[in-house]
């Protein structure tokens, strides 16, 4: 059911790779919510993904962009304000670890890759922010997300450089929230989603004993990506004017979790099966 929640804005998604992304749930949702809007990847991305398909779908458009790149970024901004005028929405759903694709542990990793980390998938928020600013690109009380991950305040085996990016990514936030606030009532916050079989999620070691064991701890259970586009939704939406600088968990309850029955009761079995095995 759609509730026309976006009607006559325009905005930028970023991170829309194929139909398991995030970023893609959003976009329909947008769409259906009445939105309009340019969507954005590398190149490179573009090339493996399928996003021509899904911005026929929602009636739009894909601009080639590196976020990581201030001129790729000053394109997009201009094509989009080219097209729209002032903008109402970005997301940023952007990560990736080569440290993780290539499986370094955490107390080795490969510093190259360590930057690269950091620059996808944190300092382009900073990048993205700043541009729009420079750029008058928002509109008052516009709403600016990225999406996050609780390893940003928790050690969880396997996610790696990750989740520096992601501490970075929630200080950016606030950072610029204060900022673009001040100045421009434009909102920045994130969310903190439950584990998710994205392309990139896929690629975290364990992500199925994972996303099993969140499951299992949070009252709600995990919090699909879909489910994920309708919170993204109510954040881009007038609803949310005065939310602004923070980090928002959408993971069922877990992150408010120290052990809950189903995860006892599973360790408990563990716990019978080695005694019983010596």
């Amino acid at each position: 059911m759609a509730y026309n929640l976006l009607k006559g804005k325009k905005g930028i998604i970023f991170g829309a790779l194929n139909d398991m992304s995030i970023a893609w749930k959003v976009a329909e949702k947008a769409f259906e919510e009445g939105a309009e809007f340019i969507l954005t990847n590398t190149p490179v991305s573009m090339r493996l993904g399928t996003v021509d398909k899904l911005a026929e779908k929602c009636n739009t458009i894909v601009v080639a962009a590196d976020a990581t790149k201030n001129e790729d970024l000053e394109n997009l901004v201009q094509i989009a304000m080219e097209k729209y005028g002032k903008l109402d929405f970005v997301l940023h759903s952007i990560g990736m670890s080569p440290n993780v694709r290539k499986k370094l542990p955490y107390d080795k990793l490969n510093y190259e890759y360590y930057h690269k980390t950091l620059d996808i998938s944190a300092l382009s928020f900073h990048k993205t922010i700043s541009i729009l600013k420079k750029n008058h690109a928002m509109n008052d009380w516009g709403s600016i997300v990225a999406l996050s991950y609780v390893a940003a305040q928790r050690t969880l085996y396997g996610y790696n450089d990750m989740a520096d990016a992601k501490s970075l990514l929630e200080s950016i936030a606030r950072s610029f929230g204060y900022i673009y606030g001040r100045e421009s009532k434009v909102r920045v916050n994130t969310i903190s989603q439950s584990p998710t079989m994205t392309t990139a999620g896929s690629g975290v070691k364990g992500i199925d004993g994972l996303m099993d064991f969140t499951e299992r701890m949070s009252p709600l259970g995990n919090a699909t990506a879909a489910e994920c586009a309708d919170y993204c939704i109510t954040m881009f939406s007038d609803l949310t004017r005065k939310v602004t600088m923070q980090n928002l968990f959408h993971d069922g309850g877990f992150s408010s979790m120290g052990m809950s029955l189903r995860a006892m009761t599973q360790y408990n079995k563990s716990l019978e099966i080695d005694t019983e095995f010596g």
